[in-house]
């Protein structure tokens, strides 16, 4: 079946756009669950597939009428895998529990699911920017943001095998929209290195296992060519001080990813 036909039997279609399901993960993600789930209000399905939380995540999702599926966390991939998988409509909007959509957003995203309903095919998937919550204010509108791949249609769709940045993946053509949504998941310094602490630890084993060479060049090499992308590339300069700490954390990530795959190999030798 053509993928116009198949939209076109979609449930939902019929009201005068393609239906989609928002789905998120979540555990223990009280804190900015709420504002996620109100800008994504405008769904046909949120899905959230909790982990354990013992917070007030599950109380959140009750307020929005979530349906709400448990599942013990199998990894970053396998988990949002999963998650999708689960979804009852074809297009989903994958968000992390602290991510959320402007208006301007939510409208471009409703525009293109009317445009799939008139007869407009839709595509295998659509990227959106990210504008980050950079510790105490958001990127700078001259900033250049990252793009995700975040959209998509879940019949064409996989997740990629990275342990810690797992990211999905179609078999189709890919389309970018304009709108952005916000990241706020770094509130501040703390909040950062803690977690590039832990994502650094989490890819050592599979730097190992792809047998990555020339560690010590990367230590020395790759975190000031990375300053200098980030702070001058992405435009980060225009964050002022926000953007040249983001910056010089962001190199010591990179420094860190490397550091600890040579300290293991330093142990193993001994």
């Amino acid at each position: 079946m053509s993928d116009l036909s198949t939209a076109m039997s979609s449930p939902g279609v019929e009201s005068g756009h393609q239906p989609l399901s928002v789905v998120v993960t979540t555990l223990n993600n009280a804190a900015t669950l709420r504002r996620c789930l109100q800008s994504a209000a405008f769904a046909d399905e949120l899905l959230l597939v909790d982990s354990g939380s013992s917070d007030d995540t599950l109380a959140i999702a009750a307020e929005f009428d979530c349906r709400v599926l448990h599942k013990p966390f199998a990894g970053y991939g396998p988990q949002k895998q999963w998650a999708i998988e689960q979804a009852q409509h074809r297009y989903v909007l994958l968000l992390d529990a602290d991510e959320w959509l402007p208006e301007d957003c939510q409208l471009e995203i409703q525009t293109l699911l009317a445009g799939m309903a008139a007869g407009q095919p839709g595509l295998a998937g659509y990227r959106l920017p990210r504008r980050e919550l950079i510790f105490w204010q958001y990127q700078h509108p001259g900033a250049r943001l990252n793009r995700y791949l975040r959209l998509l249609d879940r019949q064409r769709f996989r997740m990629s095998a990275s342990t810690v940045h797992a990211a999905p993946e179609v078999d189709g053509p890919v389309a970018d929209l304009r709108c952005a949504f916000h990241h706020d998941g770094e509130p501040d310094i703390h909040t950062k290195v803690a977690k590039i602490n832990a994502y650094s630890s989490g890819l050592v084993a599979d730097k190992l296992e792809r047998k990555v060479g020339f560690v010590r060049t990367r230590m020395l090499l790759y975190p000031p060519w990375f300053f200098v992308r980030q702070y001058l590339g992405k435009r980060q300069f225009l964050d002022g001080w926000a953007g040249f700490v983001q910056s010089v954390v962001g190199a010591f990530y990179v420094f860190l990813k490397y550091a600890k795959v040579y300290e293991v190999r330093r142990r193993n030798r001994r």
